[in-house]
């Protein structure tokens, strides 16, 4: 069922084909969401070895690491795959994914909440961008956990960090998304405590800047933020529907 909804949705919409884990998917799924990547033309969204308990599973009931078992069936074969978390991987594993046109998203938070282990992006190639495993919308905040969460394990460095800030929009540019454009704008009210340069703006973007000065936000044109106010949504609205419905499943719990 939930093949068919993708499958009725990208003929008309952009998007990938989601999947959970290895773990959660069987063979005759996985097949069948890599013919449905093909057939759309997009890609495979996919939670890979974000516990070793993923790996345990593939080892045991596939006699394969995780990546094997995904290259095997075509998933690495797309630029639009999404891989995510990529914390317990051998160097082959890592070999395969250097190789291939998909892309690695680093949950750097995510991570650190689960107890699941340190992202480390050696020998991963330069195929790595950003991302929040949902927990917020806050790519800043993304950027700036992925630098300090990966001091030790990963030896990651300040141009690094942006780097992969900066790869998400390659990734959608790469892929021909609808809505990255060159009419997309965001404006950050920003009272720097010392002249910004193009020397030390990733200082700035690592130490000083959050998600608190963004002032406008423009998309295809259009205002979505504007004056730190949401245009599209009336956010009292939707906060008090938000507390109710928090209220309402709370009593069932």
């Amino acid at each position: 069922q939930g093949l068919q909804e993708t499958a009725d949705y990208l003929q008309a919409n952009q998007g990938l084909v989601g999947l959970h884990a290895s773990f959660t998917v069987g063979d005759e799924s996985l097949k069948k969401a890599v013919d449905l990547m093909k057939k759309t033309n997009s890609g495979i969204h996919i939670h890979v070895a974000e516990d070793l308990a993923d790996q345990n599973h593939c080892q045991h009931h596939y006699d394969r690491q995780v990546v094997e078992r995904l290259h095997h069936f075509g998933v690495l074969n797309s630029p639009k795959t999404i891989l995510a978390h990529c914390l317990h991987l051998n160097e082959n594993e890592r070999s395969l994914i250097r190789n291939s046109p998909a892309w690695i998203v680093e949950n750097a938070e995510s991570n650190l909440n689960n107890n699941v282990g340190h992202f480390r992006g050696t020998n991963l190639g330069k195929n790595i961008m950003l991302g929040t495993d949902g927990m917020h919308s806050d790519m800043l905040r993304s950027a700036q956990a992925a630098f300090f969460a990966g001091q030790e394990a990963d030896q990651i460095n300040v141009p690094e960090a942006y780097r992969r800030f900066r790869n998400v929009h390659h990734y959608l540019a790469d892929n021909h998304f609808e809505g990255d454009g060159e009419n997309n704008l965001v404006v950050l009210d920003y009272d720097s405590p010392t002249p910004i340069t193009e020397h030390n703006f990733l200082g700035h973007f690592v130490f000083g800047l959050s998600s608190n000065h963004i002032r406008h936000v423009i998309s295809n044109g259009s205002w979505l933020v504007k004056n730190k106010r949401l245009t599209n949504v009336n956010e009292k609205e939707l906060l008090t529907f938000a507390k109710e419905q928090a209220l309402r499943l709370w009593k069932k719990l």
